[in-house]
């Protein structure tokens, strides 16, 4: 566990007793943390809610942390993560897994390969749910039972029923307002414990930066945390997209920052991901007042 966190004991103490012990499944799941809460409450909250087995769903803008956050979540549990990335083509057996045609004493059978519910079901893991509001509204009700008090599902490719192990637990993460997304139902979100994810600013941020990236110029570093004020409170005021201060883009900005010049760190990083060219311009002019190269 990163101790550099400062949980509150009680919290340390959760962790540890719902940390597990002599299993080597899935070592590789574990993830690293590295989420800088802007409000340790978040962490602290859903923390509590998934010792609880409750479902955690982190929503935000872009590039906030969502996916650090839940990666955190894991480490801190020291629990393996099952992840399925949504899409208009999440499928059934992209969530559940498929059938497959394999030998067995030399004979040709029919094997089911699990997908990720069913083997953070199966092993009592963690299954992380990203961009959970861009699958299709007929497909996440297949796992409703999964994510209620029944912690089931009939597999539909074998029959069986199965049941969650202690442990199992669901974050799912949304960006709303996007296109290609759909507003949760209230079934489906009332499944949740939500969290709102803001971006980090200020000393949060250039901590972040400072353990994060290559940028070791702390004048440069001052430089980049003044910009992505600026360019939230543009996203605020209705001026900018929230993809212009994603703090994923960022951080590439600040870690090209070590080696090319900041202005076109920028330009690669944060301005060249923008499709209107008001909102381009906009951001190079943020950009030309603060960076001289």
């Amino acid at each position: 566990m990163n101790s550099n966190y400062n949980l509150p004991e009680n919290i340390i103490e959760l962790l540890n007793n719902k940390k597990r012990k002599n299993d080597d499944n899935f070592q590789e799941l574990i993830r690293q943390d590295g989420y800088v809460p802007p409000d340790m409450d978040l962490l602290i909250d859903a923390i509590s809610a998934l010792h609880m087995g409750k479902n955690v769903l982190l929503k935000g803008p872009t590039g906030a942390g969502k996916t650090k956050f839940a990666e955190t979540l894991s480490s801190l549990f020291h629990q393996p993560m099952f992840s399925v990335n949504c899409s208009v083509d999440l499928d059934a057996e992209s969530l559940l897994g498929f059938k497959t045609l394999a030998y067995q004493n030399e004979k040709q059978v029919i094997e089911f390969v699990p997908g990720p519910v069913i083997n953070a079901m199966n092993y009592g893991e963690f299954l992380y749910i990203d961009e959970i509001n861009m699958a299709k509204p007929e497909t996440l009700p297949l796992i409703n039972g999964v994510l209620d008090y029944r912690r089931t599902i009939t597999n539909p490719f074998t029959n069986e029923i199965i049941t969650a192990k202690d442990g199992f637990g669901v974050i799912a993460a949304i960006n709303e307002g996007y296109i290609g997304t759909v507003p949760l139902n209230e079934a489906l979100k009332n499944r949740f414990i939500v969290i709102d994810v803001p971006y980090i600013e200020g000393e949060q941020l250039k901590k972040l930066i400072q353990t994060n990236t290559s940028l070791a110029d702390e004048v440069t570093t001052d430089l980049f945390v003044k910009l992505s004020k600026d360019l939230i409170t543009a996203v605020h005021q209705g001026k900018l997209s929230e993809d212009a201060a994603s703090i994923r883009a960022l951080l590439d900005a600040c870690d090209l920052s070590g080696i090319i010049p900041p202005k076109r760190a920028i330009l690669r990083s944060i301005v060249d991901k923008l499709d209107e060219e008001r909102e381009r311009e906009f951001v190079l002019n943020l950009t030309d007042t603060l960076f001289a190269v």
